[in-house]
């Protein structure tokens, strides 16, 4: 029996919040893009099916592009998250929110041991008592 664990890529679905995300914070070439997903945690990006996500986001307006053409070398296309964009990240977000209420129960059922009263508060004099000795 194998104990090496499966290689599980983020969701497809989950790709369209991240790249939002990282668009609100400034307008990005593609490949810039591929580097902050890969940073974020997202290592098994196929490039062909990401370019191919920016493509149906900005059909769906939730992202414009356009080419730059000031910088030598051949012409890229920045991407910018539009108004339409943001508000469906804010609704990701939102969702978020409640999937990360229902992972928190499942692992409390999962793994109770790790959710103690006592475990919790044993973590938190040892980060206190670590903040202390670095003072």
């Amino acid at each position: 029996m194998s104990t090496k664990k499966p290689k599980t890529g983020a969701p497809k679905n989950f790709l369209v919040p991240v790249i939002l995300l990282h668009l609100r914070d400034f307008n990005a070439y593609g490949y810039e893009l591929m580097e902050k997903l890969t940073s974020f945690g997202i290592d098994s990006l196929d490039r062909g099916n990401f370019y191919r996500i920016l493509r149906q986001l900005e059909k769906d307006e939730l992202v414009t592009s356009e080419w730059n053409t000031d910088e030598n070398g051949p012409a890229k296309r920045v991407y910018a998250i539009t108004e339409e964009g943001q508000q469906y990240l804010d609704i990701w977000a939102g969702s978020f929110d409640e999937y990360q209420k229902l992972i928190t129960n499942f692992f409390k059922l999962y793994n109770p041991f790790l959710f103690t009263p006592s475990i919790l508060s044993r973590k938190e004099e040892e980060t206190d008592s670590a903040d202390d000795t670095k003072e």
